[in-house]
């Protein structure tokens, strides 16, 4: 699916475009269909049963109990409940684990409760773009409150032990957030294989709405409600219910587990289709290639190009990625993250992240291939190859 003006889209790891079955579903609760799902009355009930029904969806995506599943704004909502609800509990002092590579709705969280008094330990993945477990278990102490490892890093597409570091912080009875906003609805994700504690996942990664995300909480994990002045969601988050946004959010969980094996073995084509071309182009590197990646993400740098450049170009003919840095105060910085995991403060400046979804074309990716070679040349001041047509 492309973009208006032509432009074809590759950002996908930051949002993805609504699918138009998901809008399908959503369109009744837009146009005519109306009640807060807390009202007794016969609006309320339908409204009540529609929330209910998206809450079965999800918690199948996630191999769950209905009654886990607390639905959310944001996966930044549901990280932030989670690292202040734990971080909080038990008094001024404590500790928690988080990895470099988390959000920044963790990373600040835990920022901010360093400032309250915690103990914060950061532990960084190397240049394989994963977290050693041992290293983040190694970091647990006796007051660790909450030790979170996102399920897949959102810049680089990496997979990270989860399931390794869960089972050794159960063993020291210390709960574990993961993060899989990225993964939901890309790779199969089980919360009983993982064995975490909380998990979180955001609609609008996979095809869903924006405004829509949840929060799985183990049975019996503890969780103050961030959002307070209601008794909505069983007491854990205040707030009437978007219904229109969980439906479509329901939908969305319900088309990836019908859909997930194809997706991933369609992306992944797309993925390594892309990767294949750009050996043409002297100076490449796919970081983390070697790893086990989302099927969904390309992170490379071309040598003696700064990324940021490179996306302005391909923004103006066509084509939206983005960079392995970030904008402030008029400043293009290297993203934190990728200098955590021991990458040059150069090399994460030539970066630009490529992420597909599922409505990408062979064509669109053989036509970015092209671009990308094509601007290249010309930043290096060479003549590009002959390409095909865009």
């Amino acid at each position: 699916m492309s973009l208006a003006m032509g432009a074809a889209y590759f950002d996908n790891n930051a949002t993805t475009p609504l699918d138009r079955r998901v809008l399908e579903a959503m369109l009744p609760w837009l146009e005519g269909r109306h009640g807060n799902s807390s009202s007794v009355h016969r609006f309320g009930q339908a409204a009540s049963e529609a929330v209910e029904a998206a809450r079965e969806r999800v918690a199948a995506l996630l191999g769950a109990s209905p009654a886990e599943i607390v639905f959310c704004g944001s996966g930044t909502e549901a990280n932030n409940a989670v690292v202040f609800s734990c971080g909080r509990s038990g008094g001024p002092s404590g500790h928690l684990v988080v990895s470099t590579l988390e959000h920044p709705s963790v990373l600040a969280a835990a920022a901010r409760l360093e400032g309250e008094g915690l103990a914060v330990s950061r532990v960084a993945p190397g240049l394989d773009g994963r977290v050693d477990a041992e290293r983040l278990l190694a970091a647990v102490r006796a007051d660790t409150r909450l030790v979170s490892l996102m399920l897949a890093s959102n810049e680089l597409g990496t997979l990270q032990p989860v399931r390794e570091v869960a089972a050794g912080c159960r063993a020291r009875g210390v709960p574990v957030l993961c993060d899989a906003v990225q993964a939901v609805g890309k790779v199969p994700v089980d919360v009983g294989e993982l064995g975490v504690d909380y998990l979180t996942l955001g609609g609008h990664k996979f095809h869903g709405p924006l405004g829509a995300a949840a929060l799985w909480t183990r049975g019996g994990a503890h969780l103050d409600p961030l959002l307070v002045g209601g008794g909505h969601e069983r007491r854990r988050r205040a707030s009437t219910v978007n219904v229109p946004a969980v439906v479509g959010l329901g939908v969305a969980a319900e088309l990836a587990v019908r859909e997930l094996e194809e997706r991933e073995r369609r992306l992944a084509a797309l993925r390594d289709r892309f990767e294949r071309r750009l050996e043409a182009i002297e100076g490449v590197v796919i970081h983390c290639a070697s790893a086990e990646r989302l099927p969904t993400t390309s992170h490379l740098a071309i040598e003696g190009v700064q990324g940021e450049t490179l996306m302005i170009r391909l923004d103006l003919a066509g084509f939206a990625v983005s960079t392995g840095s970030a904008c402030s105060s008029g400043v293009v910085e290297p993203s934190s993250s990728l200098l955590t995991m021991g990458m040059s403060e150069a090399e994460a400046l030539s970066s630009l992240r490529v992420s597909f979804g599922l409505f990408n074309t062979v064509d669109e990716v053989d036509a970015l291939a092209d671009a990308l070679e094509r601007q290249v040349a010309e930043l290096r001041g060479a003549p590009a190859a002959a390409t095909s047509d865009v």
